[in-house]
């Protein structure tokens, strides 16, 4: 399938990076407003530079267009690619707000269009993986998860406006401290909680700016940190997380009667799942009070062996990495999102990543963020059931 990218920032590199592991996509153009960036990524992946927008999507070889550009910009954006009759797959988040997200699923329903939205981890290896052991009733039945996604105090201190990509392209700081870290980085933990749990039913959440000076002036600070309760139905309660302040922790941690099963990383799609059934934590207990010494030296080498717990068991992956993600850095396929999307217009199905589902997240992380916005804690969104990987079956 023919693809285009619009908006050639920070991370477009990580998308064109995995296109030699994806060739049933092909990206044949592309649109920036910044022409010096346009010309720089269109010469390193050998592609048509577009010299607008509406020029982009008039092209009749182009079906499906990554909308790469700033948060802020993804409503206007799509709704133009709409209008031009192509499929449109989003940087999160879909819009900045419920009812922007709400607009662009309606227009693609009435257009007979495909919609999604990154983050598209929840298709991976990790996470299909955690996610068939809760289906099995590995961890019995789910009490409580702990999500989090805090990135660390990376600013001031790390002065994260002079990062660099691959083809010398700046980390969009001002615009991340302005969007908030928590539309930025939540929905890496929401899809995987929704996927496998369904739609939240309510939110508690509470948001405050914790680091007000983080070294670049901007426009106005987003709250830099927020945690919330989230209600599935069954019973089972998340606690999430988010911000740049606390120490770095991208974990997930599910916990039920049978024990518990962790992924350190969500960003990491090669990630082990660690399995502690609850009689085990029983002995640890026993161990680390009656055996102080020798619970801390096993500890210590569990550590650096990188399992987290004193009797952890790794479930065996549902499937092997083949694709970038084995060898990238982040060990993230940025374009696992588009590849199934592509195959699920290919075949007329729905996508397992789908607009209900992206407005849902979009909800949730505005109730996170700026939950004075909403007089009541009931999510109005729901999403039809998600689909695992067939592999993952």
């Amino acid at each position: 399938m023919n693809i285009a990218i619009v908006g050639c920032g920070y991370v477009a590199e990580q998308y064109a990076a995995t296109l030699p592991f994806h060739p049933e996509l092909r990206l044949v153009a592309a649109y920036d407003t910044d022409t010096g960036r346009l010309a720089t990524f269109a010469r390193r992946y050998q592609i048509a530079a577009s010299p607008s927008l509406p020029e982009l999507v008039a092209n009749a070889g182009v079906e499906l267009v990554l909308n790469l550009t700033s948060p802020r910009a993804h409503y206007s954006v799509t709704r133009e690619c709409f209008a031009a009759g192509k499929h449109v797959y989003s940087e999160k988040p879909l819009g900045m707000t419920t009812d922007e997200a709400r607009q662009l699923a309606a227009m693609a329903e009435q257009r007979n269009l495909h919609l999604g939205s990154a983050p598209c981890s929840v298709l991976g290896e990790a996470a299909q993986t955690l996610w068939h052991a809760v289906r099995s009733g590995l961890a019995g039945q789910v009490r409580v998860v702990y999500a989090n996604f805090e990135d660390g105090m990376i600013a001031p201190h790390q002065a994260p406006w002079r990062w660099t990509n691959d083809a010398g392209v700046a980390w969009p700081a001002k615009d991340e401290f302005e969007v908030g870290s928590t539309y930025q980085h939540a929905g890496y933990v929401l899809t995987w909680l929704c996927a496998m749990f369904g739609p939240v039913r309510r939110v508690h959440a509470f948001a405050s700016v914790l680091i007000p000076d983080k070294g670049i002036a901007v426009d106005a600070m987003a709250p830099d940190f927020t945690v919330g309760c989230l209600e599935f139905d069954g019973g089972t309660v998340a606690r999430v997380t988010c911000g740049l302040t606390a120490p770095r922790d991208k974990s997930i941690t599910v916990v039920g009667d049978k024990g518990t099963l962790t992924v350190g990383n969500v960003r990491d799609d090669a990630a082990p799942v660690m399995w502690r059934p609850a009689t085990e934590q029983r002995l640890a207990s026993i161990v680390r009070r009656r055996l102080p010494f020798a619970h801390r030296w096993l500890q210590a080498r569990l550590s650096d062996a990188g399992v987290s717990a004193l009797f952890a068991h790794t479930v065996p992956p549902r499937h092997r990495a083949t694709t970038a993600s084995a060898a990238r850095e982040k060990r993230v396929d940025f374009l696992r999102g588009p590849s199934e999307m592509a195959e699920a217009i290919t075949a007329r199905r729905r996508s397992r990543v789908p607009a209900d589902f992206a407005v849902h997240i979009v909800e949730i992380v505005e109730r996170l963020q700026y939950p004075e916005r909403f007089s009541d804690r009931c999510v109005q969104t729901a999403f039809a059931p998600i689909e695992p990987m067939r592999w993952a079956l």
